[in-house]
């Protein structure tokens, strides 16, 4: 079957447009800046074609390149990044850092995109030690960590049966609702727990309110009541 004149232009422009959004996602999940054979491999294309993405992405400001040539995101990605659920990270911001520096832990906000869960915001404590980092753009699978456990457990049947294709409600998922919040250990980083309540603040995906550590929380319940609280907070300020 042959192609018509106008259609070899789109589909090389969706496969130039793919590989850029996918260098975009190389970069947000590497540790440092990547060399340009790095992300030419990441992408499985040959190193001219990484260039070629590597330039427009540049002309726009979305990467920069350091002097010895290594490749890191530029500064509008943070402006993208900031206009994404605007209203919820507006609200979400200061029941973070409050929840952050009374229990010394990273809160995070991790959101529903697809079937993972993608973290959208963190916060760091200020005053703490071997503090957990979790950056934005980090992502696991919807059925691992608490994050993805308490997004689970939001869900409507309706919701669930979409994303879920049917399956029952996940044991991790019931226990959840029974406890009021997840917890899970070793599960997305070896050594590290995660403690989640859903959030759900409305025309935006399913979320959830998570804090990460070393070990398990002293004192539990109590965090996962200020957790909860915060997220209450947060689902009636973000409209």
């Amino acid at each position: 079957m042959t192609s018509s004149p106008d259609e070899a232009p789109r589909t090389a422009g969706s496969q130039t447009l793919d590989r850029g959004l996918r260098a975009l996602e190389v970069l947000a999940e590497s540790q440092g800046p990547v060399s340009i054979a790095s992300l030419a491999k990441s992408l499985g294309v040959h190193r001219s074609s990484a260039y070629r993405v590597l330039r427009s992405l540049e002309d726009h400001r979305f990467v920069l390149r350091d002097e010895a040539g290594l490749i890191r995101l530029g500064p509008r990605m943070a402006a993208l990044g900031r206009a994404a659920a605007s209203s919820l990270q507006q609200a979400a911001l200061p029941e973070l850092g409050e929840l952050a520096n009374a229990f010394g832990f990273t809160t995070f906000i991790a959101m529903l995109d697809v079937d993972e869960a993608i973290t959208l915001l963190s916060i760091e404590p200020m005053h703490g030690h071997a503090n957990v980092a979790q950056r934005p753009g980090a992502k696991h699978p919807i059925s691992r960590g608490a994050p993805g456990r308490a997004i689970e457990a939001s869900l409507n049947p309706r919701e669930h049966e979409l994303l879920f294709f049917g399956k029952p409600l996940s044991e991790a998922a019931q226990e959840a609702r029974t406890l009021g919040y997840a917890i899970s250990h070793d599960e997305v980083i070896q050594g590290l727990t995660a403690v989640a309540v859903p959030l759900r603040v409305a025309g935006e995906p399913p979320a959830a309110l998570a804090v990460v550590c070393i070990g398990v929380p002293a004192d539990l319940d109590a965090l996962a009541r200020s957790l909860r609280e915060a997220a209450a907070r947060i689902e009636r300020s973000a409209h």
